[in-house]
């Protein structure tokens, strides 16, 4: 906060180089943000975009679930799919907004399909790759053991990929998160992308930087809160911790 302030106070009071409308003092995004709470414009915005990105991600999780096994389960489609599949995930989220918004208009579907095709193929890639790094040894100690079918993947297998499936879903989720913003952005309802482009149509800078401390803040606290506690009981689990 210090260094903020005295970044914009040295280059708009002494040295010029910008002025206050094109970069905003910590003090006037607080008060900012402060209005937003009071009018309650922020809370339900926040409402508004939680509610999306739980619904979309949690429908690219049982996508991207049922893709991942697929193609591990059969080998033609692993020869002939997960190159296409990777170079989907490379695909910026914002490329899928046009065919959004012709196949489902400016409105909540066309939002779910940018959010769930943004993070179904990083959770697909995730689960393939989780299943196929588990040490052929856990497999060959089970089958000895008796295991077979359908118990050495739901007691070895999917055990064993978890670090790499909930990795995956970190990914998954921030794309999902990014890929939210952009499509609320791009459309007419309510949301944080929504009060993200209110301050810029009114050329309020100080409104836009509110807004995006709100998004990181909010984006780190899932990953903190949910993905950080579900790695750090898998790793317990697993004894991955140091020290």
């Amino acid at each position: 906060m210090t260094i903020w302030e005295l970044v914009y106070r040295i280059g708009v009071d002494y040295l010029e180089i910008w002025k206050s409308y094109t970069f905003p003092s910590p003090f006037a995004v607080i008060k900012t943000l402060f209005g937003l709470i009071g009018d309650n414009t922020l809370g339900i915005a926040v409402l508004a975009s939680m509610k999306r990105i739980i619904v979309g991600y949690s429908i690219s999780i049982v996508i991207g679930v049922i893709i991942g096994l697929t193609i591990v389960r059969y080998k033609y489609l692993d020869e002939n799919f997960s190159a296409l599949i990777l170079g989907l995930q490379t695909l910026p989220s914002i490329c899928w907004l046009p065919f959004a918004i012709l196949w489902y208009g400016l409105g909540e579907g066309a939002i779910m399909f940018v959010i769930a095709i943004g993070s179904t193929f990083a959770i697909s890639i995730a689960i393939e790759s989780g299943i196929k790094n588990v040490p052929p040894l856990y497999i060959r100690a089970a089958k000895t053991m008796g295991a077979s079918g359908i118990k050495i993947y739901w007691n070895v297998i999917i055990p064993a990929s978890l670090p790499s499936v909930i990795s995956g879903l970190k990914q998954g989720w921030s794309f999902a998160w990014r890929a939210l913003m952009a499509g609320e952005m791009l459309t007419a309802t309510v949301g944080l992308g929504q009060v993200l482009m209110v301050g810029r149509d009114l050329a309020d800078i100080s409104q836009v930087m509110a807004v995006m401390v709100v998004i990181i803040v909010l984006g780190l606290a899932v990953d903190k809160i949910i993905f950080g506690r579900i790695e750090a009981n898998i790793r317990t689990k697993w004894g991955l911790d140091r020290g």
